[in-house]
C-alpha cells in the first residue's frame, strides 16, 4: 500500500470512529445515508491531502532563502578629501612632506610727465606711459630643507629673468642660496619694489648698477641680528652665450664678494634698524675686452631713457663700495636713510669715486603700520580694506630727498642731480596700491645742456602707478 493509501485509511478510520454511533448500527434504515456522508468526508480529505502534497512539492522545488546576516558588513572608510590650499594673495598648495607651491606675479603700470629745460628738445620727454613691470613666477618647498623659486618679467616686450634659484635650509638660524637673486647690497635694493614708498627707488641704486646676480650666498640670523654674504658672478642675461659681443657670455669672468649686516631691535612699539654694507667687484676681463660702464641716472621716473647726468663711458676693472642705512618705525611714522660710496678703478689706472643717499619720512593716515621683516620693509597690513564695513584703505604720505653725485674726477666728470619727492599712496587693499608722486629735480654740471649751453637747470616730474601683486 503506498504513503498515499496508508494515509487516506488513517484518515478514514479516524472518521469512521468518531462520526459512527453504536445507534446508528442497529437501524438499517440509517445505514445508508452514513455510507453515503462518509464518501463525501473520504472525497474532501482526498481534496486537502493533494492540495497538502502540492505545496510541500512546491516549497522543496524552491531555492533555499538565504539566511539574514546577524549585522550588516561595515561600509569601507572614505578615503581623505584633499587638503584646500590656504591663501596667501594667492592659491598655496601644500602636502605631507615639507612640499609646497604658490604662483606669484605682479604688473605696475606707469604713466608720467617729465619737463624738458629750456633748450633741451627730446621725444622722450613730456608725457609718456609704460608697463613698468609684468612679473609671473612660482615659489615654493620641497622636503629635506630646499626651497625654490623661479620668476620672469615680459615688461620689456622681450623674457628677462628676475629671481631663478634655489634655496636650502640648514638650520631655523641658517640658510644657503644658489642662483640669481639680489647681492645684499641696500635697503633699498633689498626692499621688494612691490612695498618701496616711492615709484623708483634712491637713485645710488640705479646710478651704481645694483642688480640680481647669479651666486651662492648665506644668511644667518638670530634675534634681532641679521648677517648676509654671498659670492657673485653676474645676471643671467649677460653671462648667456648670445653673441651680445665681446667679452659677454662665455667669456665674461666678473666675480664680487657682497656683505651685509643688520641689527634690528624692538623697543616697546618702536622697531629700529641699523645696517651696513661692504662689496667688492673685479670685472678685469670685462675691461680688457672693451666692455665699458658708464654711471647715470634717470630724471626719477622710468617713463623716459633721457638722462641728465652720467658719466662718460669707463673701461673699469674693480668696484669697492660701501654703505649705512638706518630706519625707524612707530606706529603710523617711518624714517629711513641710506648713504653710499663707489670707488672705481679703470684699466688705465684712475680712480674715480662716487657718492648717494637719501632720507625719508613717512606716514599713514588712517593709522595702519608701515611693514618690516627680516631687515627689510615689507607688505603694510590694511585696516579696513575697501568695500569692508564701509572701509577706505589705507593712505600715506612720503617726503623724500635724494642726492646723486657722478663726479668722480677728470675723464668722470657726470654731473650732480638733487631731487626733493613727495608720494601719496593709496593701498584699497593689502595687494593693490596706487600711487601719485611728485619730484623737483636740480642739476649741477649736468651733462646734457640746456639753452646756451647752460648746464645747471631743474626739472619737475610727475608720475602715477596703479598696482597689483600676488
Amino acid at each position: 500500500m503506498t504513503n498515499r493509501k496508508f494515509a487516506l485509511a488513517g484518515l478514514f478510520a479516524a472518521t469512521a470512529l468518531a462520526g459512527v454511533s453504536p445507534a446508528s448500527a442497529q437501524s438499517g434504515g440509517d445505514v445508508a445515508g452514513e455510507i453515503a456522508a462518509l464518501r463525501a468526508q473520504v472525497q474532501a480529505l482526498e481534496a486537502r491531502l493533494a492540495e497538502m502534497e502540492a505545496r510541500a512539492a512546491a516549497e522543496a522545488a524552491a531555492p533555499p532563502a538565504a539566511p539574514a546576516p546577524a549585522q550588516a558588513a561595515a561600509a569601507p572608510p572614505a578615503p581623505p578629501a584633499a587638503p584646500a590650499p590656504s591663501w596667501r594673495g594667492a592659491p598655496q598648495f601644500t602636502a605631507p612632506g615639507g612640499w609646497s607651491f604658490k604662483p606669484r606675479g605682479r604688473l605696475q603700470f606707469d604713466v608720467g610727465h617729465v619737463e624738458s629745460p629750456a633748450g633741451v628738445v627730446d621725444p622722450g620727454l613730456g608725457f609718456a606711459n609704460r608697463v613698468r613691470r609684468a612679473r609671473l613666477g612660482v615659489d615654493g618647498t620641497v622636503p629635506g630643507g630646499f626651497g625654490y623659486r623661479f620668476e620672469v618679467d615680459v615688461a620689456g616686450g622681450s623674457v628677462e629673468f628676475t629671481d631663478a634659484y634655489l634655496s636650502y635650509q640648514a638650520s631655523p638660524n641658517l640658510g644657503f642660496t644658489l642662483g640669481q637673486h639680489n647681492a645684499f647690497e641696500s635697503l633699498e635694493r633689498v626692499t621688494s619694489a612691490n612695498f618701496t614708498s616711492f615709484m623708483e627707488r634712491a637713485a645710488f641704486t640705479t646710478a651704481f648698477g645694483f642688480e640680481r646676480r647669479v651666486g651662492l650666498s648665506a644668511t644667518y640670523s638670530r634675534g634681532p641680528l641679521i648677517a648676509e654674504a654671498g659670492v657673485f658672478t653676474d645676471d643671467i642675461a649677460a653671462l648667456a652665450d648670445n653673441n651680445r659681443g665681446s667679452g659677454l657670455g662665455d667669456e665674461n669672468e666678473s666675480i664680487g664678494v657682497d656683505a651685509r649686516l643688520v641689527y634690528a631691535p624692538k623697543l616697546g612699539e618702536t622697531q629700529l634698524h641699523f645696517g651696513g654694507s661692504a662689496h667688492w667687484r673685479d670685472q678685469t676681463g670685462l675691461a680688457e675686452s672693451n666692455v665699458t660702464t658708464r654711471y647715470r641716472q634717470r630724471p626719477f621716473l622710468r617713463t623716459t631713457n633721457v638722462r641728465f647726468i652720467g658719466t662718460p663711458p669707463l673701461r673699469v676693472t674693480q668696484e669697492t663700495h660701501y654703505g649705512l642705512e638706518t630706519a625707524l618705525i612707530r606706529g603710523p611714522f617711518h624714517a629711513a636713510g641710506e648713504i653710499h660710496w663707489l670707488d672705481a678703478e679703470t684699466l688705465a689706472g684712475a680712480e674715480h669715486g662716487f657718492f648717494g643717499g637719501y632720507a625719508e619720512v613717512g606716514y599713514f593716515l588712517t593709522g595702519e603700520t608701515r611693514g618690516y621683516r627680516n631687515g627689510r620693509f615689507d607688505r603694510t597690513r590694511v585696516a579696513r580694506p575697501l568695500g569692508s564695513d564701509g572701509g577706505f584703505g589705507a593712505l600715506q604720505v612720503n617726503l623724500r630727498y635724494d642726492h646723486l653725485d657722478l663726479n668722480g674726477g677728470a675723464g668722470a666728470m657726470g654731473g650732480r642731480q638733487n631731487a626733493f619727492l613727495a608720494s601719496l599712496i593709496w593701498i584699497p587693499q593689502d595687494y593693490v596700491r596706487f600711487m601719485l608722486n611728485y619730484g623737483h629735480l636740480r642739476y649741477d654740471d649736468a651733462t646734457l645742456l640746456g639753452a646756451g649751453g647752460r648746464r645747471d637747470y631743474s626739472v619737475n616730474v610727475l608720475g602715477a602707478r596703479a598696482q597689483v601683486d600676488f
